[in-house]
């Protein structure tokens, strides 16, 4: 793989595997981390893809993955720092997309882990339910659960 093939892939999928990282990691320098670790990964792999669908979903998963073994790691468990979203360099279209962002910040990593996949990312639940090698109902439920929590922290004014 050379140069330019590496960065065509980067600007391709970069957006999407730190916002996977940021809402494991909910720290810009954690998640940048991740991100580059994700794509070290990746160009150092021989792995072939048949379309842009499977690297993409192959990347996230990669960058779930590392954000799970930094946090079982002793340097994560001792020395947790975390960066306000608001320095986190995000801009929002409207405030209600501030407040749905936040709370989905809120939600235990697994629910915010499938929120981000099927809503932010555009993911099925089946193609979830493979990422995540969990069955669909699983993705279904913890969906449900999500939506349940974020009607809750949100109120029923803003439609999900």
């Amino acid at each position: 793989m050379n140069d330019s093939e590496m960065a065509e892939i980067y600007d391709k999928y970069s957006a999407s595997v730190y916002r996977i990282a940021f809402m494991y990691c909910k720290n810009t320098a954690d998640a940048e981390d991740i991100t580059q670790e994700t794509f070290i990964r990746r160009f150092t792999a021989q792995v072939e893809f048949p379309d842009e669908r499977s690297e993409r979903a192959w990347l996230l998963r990669v960058a779930a993955n590392k954000c799970k073994d930094m946090f079982r790691s002793l340097r994560y468990r001792y020395l947790k720092s975390s960066v306000p979203i608001e320095e986190a360099g995000l801009i929002y279209e409207t405030p209600q997309e501030s407040q749905v962002y936040h709370a989905v910040m809120e939600l235990p990593p697994k629910y915010r882990l499938v929120i981000h996949l099927f809503y932010y990312e555009g993911y099925s639940v089946a193609e979830i339910a493979r990422m995540l090698k969990r069955s669909e109902t699983a993705v279904q439920t913890q969906l449900y659960r999500a939506r349940k929590m974020l009607k809750k922290a949100l109120g029923e004014e803003l439609e999900l």
